[in-house]
């Protein structure tokens, strides 16, 4: 496994980061069981870095890594996003950004996660009605109190990460970067880049969406998400059958072709990884093996190409809760 500096602020890490917020929410029902092997499949395939959010399964998530890495915690970095609030049927009902929500919510994360440190804490989308130097100074003390070690932002504009990071350093932006979610491009990464900051992009695959999966549970939340729907996604098809020819011209998956590309982009962009299952971690992994000349990223960008792809990365409403599009 590769390791990597993530920001000048921040920790040593493995190449690929783990997200698990499958393994609680949204994509329908997760084997438990497997869930937990896979976490330890990737921490013994060198993965260091583990991600995860309070309000994934409503506390569940944290649970279950508090489980899983029990006589593990000192392998492995957790990454935890707060300040979606969510009601008793599931519903998002808003974003809480406050200082003393800030602490609250820490105090149950390290209770659920069975740990007395969190290693990187972020803000998972901007509370309109919070300044963000007030949020980054709450997660600031507690830095000092040693509860957390790293301060992260998440799905925020280039002005705002600036604004943060002049309160305390920013080791990482985790935000969403893919093939065909390519809009830091244009202000966000330049902006961190130049501050010293990496990026934790999730969202590699666009939700299964360049693998060619579908959702098949009622409660997968891509069946409301606009690339996956109606009209949509009959476009879309036409681009994902090219990705899996060239895919298949290179003997490698989809899923690997698409790791590999954010891979390609710098030394300071983290891939997270979505496996549900040992299977899919094993897929991931052997992208870190693969090596593209310029002619296939050309060629994977042009396929990718961001005019072909129909529907936006979330819905309307999601969409006007991200600081990061604006």
């Amino acid at each position: 496994m590769r390791i990597q500096q993530l920001g000048l602020a921040g920790p040593q890490v493995s190449a690929l980061a783990l997200g698990s917020m499958g393994m609680s929410d949204w994509y329908g029902p997760a084997d438990e069981a497997e869930s937990i092997a896979t976490i330890h499949a990737a921490i013994d395939a060198g993965i260091d870095l583990l991600d995860t959010g309070d309000f994934y399964g409503m506390g569940h998530n944290e649970m279950l890594l508090g489980r899983a890495l029990e006589g593990r915690r000192d392998r492995v970095l957790l990454s935890v996003k707060f300040g979606a609030m969510r009601a008793p049927n599931g519903a998002f009902i808003g974003v809480d950004g406050r200082p003393q929500a800030v602490k609250n919510f820490a105090a149950y994360s390290l209770r659920r996660l069975k740990t007395d440190h969190i290693d990187i804490y972020r803000l998972t989308r901007l509370d309109p009605g919070v300044p963000i130097e007030d949020t980054v100074g709450a997660i600031a003390d507690l830095i000092q109190g040693g509860y957390v070690r790293f301060v992260g932002l998440s799905e925020v504009g280039a002005a705002t990460v600036r604004r943060a990071h002049a309160v305390h350093p920013i080791c990482d932006l985790q935000i969403e970067y893919s093939l065909v979610s390519r809009g830091i491009e244009k202000a966000i990464l330049p902006a961190v880049r130049e501050l010293g900051i990496a990026v934790t992009a999730y969202g590699v695959l666009s939700r299964g969406l360049l693998t060619g999966s579908q959702p098949r549970e009622r409660n997968d939340i891509r069946a409301r998400l606009p690339r996956f729907t109606g009209t949509n996604y009959e476009q879309n098809r036409q681009w994902i059958g090219a990705l899996a020819r060239l895919a298949a011209e290179k003997r490698a998956t989809p899923a690997q072709l698409a790791i590999a590309w954010v891979l390609s982009k710098g030394s300071d962009i983290v891939p997270v990884i979505g496996a549900r299952t040992r299977a899919q971690l094993a897929d991931s992994l052997e992208a870190l093996d693969l090596t593209l000349s310029a002619a296939d990223i050309a060629r994977l960008e042009e396929i990718c190409d961001a005019a072909r792809v129909a529907g936006t990365r979330y819905d309307a409403a999601q969409m006007k809760m991200l600081d990061s599009e604006r």
